[in-house]
């Protein structure tokens, strides 16, 4: 237990800030549109979660460093500053997004929303910039914690488990590019191309050592589940309130402001807390994502221990990304799901790419070594994940074609 205790970190908190207000409000419209229907989804994507987790965290400690520096190391500078380029690109409307999920919470509040999103960046910034690794990592989980408000949320909206149960194990799918989006969007948003560049970067950055490799996978896996359990509760809130009384919603706000009359006062309090939350973890885990891919790109530290003056590049980089991204959700009439649908897109894109380099890399002796290359077996499976991954995307393309 006390190895555990040691090793907690880049499992969990790279597995729930996967329930970002992205995340949240595709569970949100999963349980809405759909009922219990597609819970199935859920399960799916998380088993890829805890699979890719698992491999990335395993190249983090056979190789010691972050994806982007394993790039740079195997296929030269060039692909590697391409890399972070494109993580830029794909990441920065997802920090957007976190940053309106807290503008959203402070409506939702009755609270004017610029300052509260220009304060809340300017606290991860201190926390960050004035914070040891193990202050922002203690600060980080602590934040985690309340998403557990989402369980709550769930058990009040009295949900029909029986029917939940169903979704949950046996498959069904209409016929329709709703549906398809759906699952793509679940499969999408619970495994992100940030979230695998952060549990491999944070771990190195953590120093997880081989010893701690038994320790650390049972947290990965554990983190991963939280993050499957509370989508699951997620969706049947909205599936036994919002779906049975017919509603239609766009965003995780529009959830917490419907559950109120249908679920009471306190589901829909929860509802809004568990999306601050959210906002708030994401909303440091992007960013960090972020600056420590770009740091990798262009072989410069990055070490959350080490004071600001002596990483400017890494810090510097997670200031910028942070303040650029609560200025523009702070500014009025900006296309900001414009911006939002991009960043995913860009993200779809890339997922695949890096699944296939992360199992290539694992099994590359010059970079985990000759004794620790990937097992034919864990390949096999490895490409049957990608798989899924590339045929929901393909499904989803030719949906919106047809």
């Amino acid at each position: 237990m006390a190895a555990l205790i040691a090793v907690i970190g880049p499992g969990v908190l790279a597995g729930l800030s996967d329930d970002d207000p992205a995340g949240v409000t595709t569970y949100s419209i999963l349980g809405t549109d759909f009922g219990y229907q597609l819970l199935w989804a859920i399960l799916i994507s998380t088993a890829l979660l805890i699979f890719f987790h698992l491999l990335a965290i395993r190249l983090a400690i056979r190789s010691g460093k972050g994806f982007v520096a394993v790039v740079r190391a195997r296929y030269g500078h060039a692909a590697a500053k391409m890399a972070g380029a494109l993580f830029v690109l794909a990441n920065f409307g997802t920090i957007c997004a976190e940053f309106a999920g807290i503008g959203a919470v402070a409506q939702l509040a009755g609270l004017p929303k610029a300052p509260c999103v220009l304060g809340a960046a300017g606290l991860i910034v201190a926390l960050v910039l004035a914070g040891s690794f193990h202050r922002v990592e203690h600060v980080l989980l602590a934040i985690s914690a309340v998403l557990s408000s989402y369980v709550v949320a769930g058990v009040l909206a009295q949900p029909d488990w029986s029917q939940a149960a169903r979704g949950l194990v046996v498959p069904s799918m209409p016929l329709t590019t709703a549906a398809i989006v759906a699952v793509t969007a679940t499969i999408g948003t619970t495994l992100a191309p940030w979230g695998l560049a952060f549990i491999q970067s944070y771990a190195v950055d953590k120093g997880i050592s081989p010893r701690e490799y038994g320790p650390e996978r049972v947290e990965v896996v554990v983190g991963s589940l939280l993050t499957g359990i509370i989508g699951v509760f997620i969706v049947v809130a909205c599936a036994a309130t919002l779906a049975r009384a017919g509603l239609h919603i766009e965003n995780a706000r529009d959830a917490a402001q419907a559950l109120r009359p249908l679920a009471g006062e306190y589901a829909s309090l929860l509802f809004g807390i568990g999306l601050a939350g959210a906002a708030l973890l994401a909303g440091a885990i992007v960013p960090l994502s972020t600056a420590y891919s770009l740091a990798e790109a262009f072989g410069k530290a990055e070490d959350l221990d080490a004071p600001a003056r002596a990483d400017r590049f890494f810090y510097g980089s997670f200031v910028v990304l942070v303040g650029l991204a609560a200025m523009i959700v702070s500014l009025p009439y900006i296309p900001l799901l414009a911006l939002i649908y991009f960043s995913q897109l860009v993200n779809a894109i890339l997922l695949a790419p890096h699944l296939v380099l992360l199992v290539l890399l694992n099994r590359d002796a010059r970079i985990v070594g000759i004794r620790d290359i990937l097992s034919a077996r864990w390949a096999a499976a490895a490409w049957l994940g990608i798989a899924v991954v590339v045929s929901s995307v393909l499904a989803l393309g030719l949906a919106v074609l047809i």
